[in-house]
């Protein structure tokens, strides 16, 4: 028997049958709440519960759930509840599109990157935010997701910065997909999109292809003449992990109170970039004393994400609500 969700301080509420988590039920009616994994490790679905009672898979990081909430995607009621997300919207029908994408370019940006260049059917656009992902279906039903690079008034072309992950089922024929090539992929999913009415300072934290989305928010405020300071942290191993720097030289000169910091982790590497050696969430605490008044917007693997968000959050006085993030978890969307 199906139990009721009641979303606290609204009259939406869905039914989740047993078994199901909260995240998959709101989703299946058209109700979307903050998530990015799916798997318990990022923390964005975290919410509170409350009135009723529910049951955590073990899956559940116990150190991406804040004190006093639940991951939504790793829970699932005993009983009718009422939740406090920290955010929800209806989707609106037929927001999400299922296109036949075709290679345009594929190109190697890094050792490890590929930037991949699609174009839609003649003809069709898609619709989407800056810093929102899409879906590719692979042929055995499976799916990984990318961020779209690209900002959203490019809306006939997709581009998407792939890292090559060892035994990868996508990436690894990512370098011998060819122009022609057609890829199914389906389009938008995620919260990561800019706060344009905040107006706050923005810290943009990305460690390798994070960057991605990063790109695709930052060539949106560009595109729209958005003013407001921005400060970019992005890191990697290497000189060659920060693998489109041509991009942040551009920003450098049409972003008023545009502020770079590279950051890798060889010593050499960062001296030549003038940049700082060492970890992104350590830029963050020697770039800032405080982050109180500001925007977060962070993209990478989780245990970079959750070490940038203690420096923000724990260390620097950035306000729990002013943290956005977009993590990236290998293997199938789930």
């Amino acid at each position: 028997m199906a139990h009721q969700i009641r979303i606290a301080g609204s009259d939406l509420q869905f039914a989740c049958e047993p078994g199901e988590n909260i995240l998959d039920a709101a989703l299946k009616v058209g109700i979307e709440m903050p998530y990015s994994c799916r798997k318990g490790v990022c923390g964005n679905c975290a919410g509170k519960v409350a009135s009723g009672e529910v049951q955590c898979s073990p899956a559940a990081s116990a150190e991406a759930t804040p004190p006093g909430e639940v991951l939504y995607c790793q829970c699932s009621p005993l009983g009718d509840l009422e939740i406090v997300p920290t955010a929800y919207k209806r989707i609106e029908p037929g927001a999400r599109k299922r296109f036949a994408a075709k290679v345009f370019r594929n190109t190697r940006a890094a050792e490890d990157v590929s930037i991949l260049q699609l174009r839609l059917p003649a003809g069709q656009r898609a619709r989407f935010s800056a810093g929102q992902y899409l879906q590719v279906e692979l042929p055995d039903g499976s799916r990984r997701s990318y961020s779209m690079a690209n900002p959203p008034h490019e809306s006939d072309a997709l581009q998407l910065h792939i890292r090559h992950v060892a035994g990868g089922q996508f990436t690894q024929i990512v370098p011998t997909l060819a122009a022609g090539d057609v890829l199914q992929v389906e389009l938008p999913f995620g919260h990561f999109e800019l706060r344009e009415e905040a107006g706050l300072p923005m810290v943009c934290v990305a460690g390798g292809t994070g960057f991605a989305p990063v790109k695709s928010l930052l060539d949106d405020i560009a595109k729209k003449k958005i003013a407001r300071p921005v400060t970019l942290v992005w890191g990697g191993r290497t000189r060659e992990s920060l693998y489109l720097l041509s991009v942040v030289e551009r920003w450098q000169k049409v972003l008023p109170g545009f502020r770079f910091i590279p950051t890798v982790e060889d010593a050499a590497d960062a001296q030549a970039l003038g940049g700082f050696h060492g970890r992104v969430d350590d830029a963050v605490r020697a770039s800032f004393e405080s982050l109180a008044g500001h925007e977060v917007y962070c993209c990478g693997s989780p245990v970079m994400v959750s070490a940038v968000r203690k420096a923000c959050v724990d260390e620097r006085q950035l306000a729990p609500e002013h943290f956005f993030s977009d993590v990236f978890v290998p293997g199938p969307a789930a």
